[in-house]
């Protein structure tokens, strides 16, 4: 039996309750569709993301090569190329920068540091595998963990307070991840087809890390003699003028591709092929005027995934993420197409997307936000238009639930999220939208969004608006 209060919802929707299949939850205020406002502002919004694109300062080399096997370096899927590709790199950023040169061939190899002026560039054919033994990514360096800061294993491919810097090229980059190497590490997994090791699990590490993080222990001290914590592929952590292009990575112990605290970042043309635990593709933290484009996503996690550090340590550092731009991309596989969190204590503005296509009877979402009371952080200023959506479970989800759910005192606010031009061919569910009753979302406007076929319009749970022009369900105009 339907309440009264349930009905008044149904008829404010203007659907039927066999069409929905899941009734709004208590404590969503729901307004008729307002003037079109959003689509005066929208040439404006659009302008500034080509701003951003205009004002990010490009990479730039000397025309000179560096081949590593000039230095002893042998693409013979045996030899430990690690210290020849190290002397390379050396050569070249002492020479002024250049090109370092990996040609056909598969080139084992460690953690590899790049230095200013380098571009790290791998012809057809090329592949650079990694290993997997952890004491190949040590000694300990300055990184970041899940939007927290430690001295730990060296991201496979890591850059330190380096300016004008590259991975480029058409070839591979391999991190041999799998369910017998790094991935066990993660322990317990929904996808795990490893048995789980009380010793050698991340919890080990990841819990006193966390509670380090909270007490304000400084960095240096955040050390660990038993480290599980697998360590992204690539990380330029401070760093300027940052291009990655072109590759195909494969097989990731952790995230992808991990910009932190970096500024003018382009990341064009790469394959994020991951189907491990936390493969997420593409996670800037914390940076400032970043491109992502013509990139594909194919992941075990979120595909791209937006971030500023975790609880108190991203509040230490108070950086945002700002002045994103991520266009004509494809998301396959993963927990979300364009998701910002959840280590986003620092915030998150000025995040746009466009033309870009997502599609997977394994994609869970499409755009997502996800938060809580213990994160925090203020979310303002999103804009996605020229969006076609194939298969997708949820379209739209904002949770501020997350993880901890509502037990801190730091109140997660997302304002001015705007969709245009969105096109979706088959959802299970529209909406999963979960604010707080003190800390409502609000800002939603949609503007010529058409969802073909959705089984439920799903929960809209304390949003105080959402605004809404040409909006179809199910070929049902609806006004929310």
């Amino acid at each position: 039996m339907i309440d009264s209060k349930k009905r008044d919802s149904l008829r404010t929707l203007g659907l039927s309750s066999c069409a929905l299949g899941l009734l709004p939850a208590a404590g969503c205020q729901l307004s008729p569709s307002a003037a079109p406002a959003y689509a005066s502002q929208d040439e404006d919004l659009w302008q500034q993301a080509d701003d951003i694109i205009n004002n990010i300062a490009h990479t730039e080399f000397p025309d000179r090569d560096f081949p590593v096997t000039d230095f002893g370096g042998r693409g013979d899927g045996e030899t430990d190329n690690t210290e020849a590709i190290a002397q390379a790199i050396a050569a070249c950023a002492a020479a002024g920068g250049g090109r370092v040169v990996v040609p056909e061939g598969q080139f084992n190899t460690g953690a590899i540091h790049l230095k200013s002026n380098v571009n790290l560039h791998l012809e057809q054919g090329a592949v650079l595998s990694f290993y997997t033994d952890a004491k190949h990514y040590l000694p300990s360096v300055m990184t970041r963990w899940e939007g927290v800061e430690l001295m730990g294993y060296s991201p496979l491919i890591y850059a330190f307070e380096q300016e004008n810097i590259a991975v480029t090229g058409r070839g591979v980059l391999e991190g041999n991840g799998s369910n017998t190497r790094w991935w066990p590490w993660k322990g317990r997994w929904s996808r795990a087809q490893w048995p789980v090791d009380e010793v050698e699990d991340q919890k080990h590490t990841r819990t006193p890390l966390f509670e380090m993080a909270e007490k304000g222990v400084p960095v240096e001290e955040r050390t660990f003699d038993e480290n599980y914590l697998r360590p992204p592929f690539i990380q330029p952590y401070r760093c300027n003028r940052v291009l990655i292009e072109g590759v195909t990575i494969r097989n990731s112990p952790f995230w992808l591709i991990n910009p932190v605290l970096s500024e003018d970042v382009i990341v064009r043309g790469v394959r994020c092929v991951s189907h491990g635990p936390n493969s997420d593709g593409c996670d800037p933290e914390s940076c400032n005027r970043v491109l992502i484009e013509k990139c594909l996503f194919d992941t075990g996690d979120d595909c791209i995934a937006l971030k500023s550090g975790r609880n108190a340590d991203g509040r230490r550092l108070a950086t945002p993420i700002q002045n994103i731009v991520i266009q004509d991309c494809e998301m396959r596989a993963g927990h979300g197409g364009v998701v910002i969190g959840s280590e986003i204590s620092g915030g998150a503005r000025n995040v746009f997307a466009r033309r870009c296509h997502m599609d997977s009877p394994v994609l869970d979402r499409a755009v997502r936000i996800k938060t809580n009371s213990v994160r925090g952080g203020l979310i303002e200023n999103v804009s996605l238009r020229d969006i076609v959506i194939g298969q997708v479970k949820d379209v739209f989800v904002i949770n501020f639930y997350y993880e901890e759910g509502d037990s801190g005192n730091h109140l997660p606010e997302v304002k001015n999220l705007h969709v245009s031009n969105m096109v979706v061919d088959q959802a299970e569910r529209v909406f999963y939208l979960r604010g707080f009753e003190r800390a409502p979302i609000s800002g939603l406007t949609l503007h010529n969004v058409t969802i073909k076929h959705a089984d439920e319009l799903g929960v809209l749970e304390n949003v105080t608006s959402i605004e809404t022009e040409s909006v179809t369900l199910n070929g049902e105009p609806i006004a929310i």
